[in-house]
């Protein structure tokens, strides 16, 4: 499973095409929810040519698993056709949304939790 973990606080996953987009939204989903660790996520999705209805729900499964573990979660390198998906679902304004990998690990950064380690930006 491509999940790279950049620090303690945020995995980078690089999502690829199906079949393994289902694998890896699904294995990260696993390995989130087994652990004691609240990671931010980024998801890569700069190899991503399509996307299924299927892996919309697996996004929206992980996007609340994150947020019930008060983690962050961004979606980066948005390609075209995946982006007008997004648009037409409504999901764009569902997700939070960065250029690349490095706007989103700098963001992450920089984003304050308060004392209590919540996240300020959902």
């Amino acid at each position: 499973m491509p999940i790279e973990v950049w620090s303690e606080s945020i995995w980078l996953i690089k999502l690829s095409n199906e079949p393994a987009l289902s694998e890896d939204l699904t294995a990260a989903a696993e390995r989130i929810s087994s652990g004691d660790q609240r990671p931010d996520l980024i998801l890569d999705c700069t190899a991503l040519e399509q996307i299924n209805s299927t892996n919309l729900s697996q996004l929206l499964r992980l996007r609340k698993m994150a947020i019930d573990r008060d983690s962050r979660l961004r979606l980066v390198s948005i390609p075209d056709s995946i982006w007008a998906v997004f648009l037409t679902t409504g999901l764009d304004k569902v997700f939070y949304f960065e250029a690349d990998v490095a706007t989103a690990l700098a963001a992450l950064q920089i984003t304050p939790r308060d004392e209590n380690g919540t996240s300020r930006d959902g």
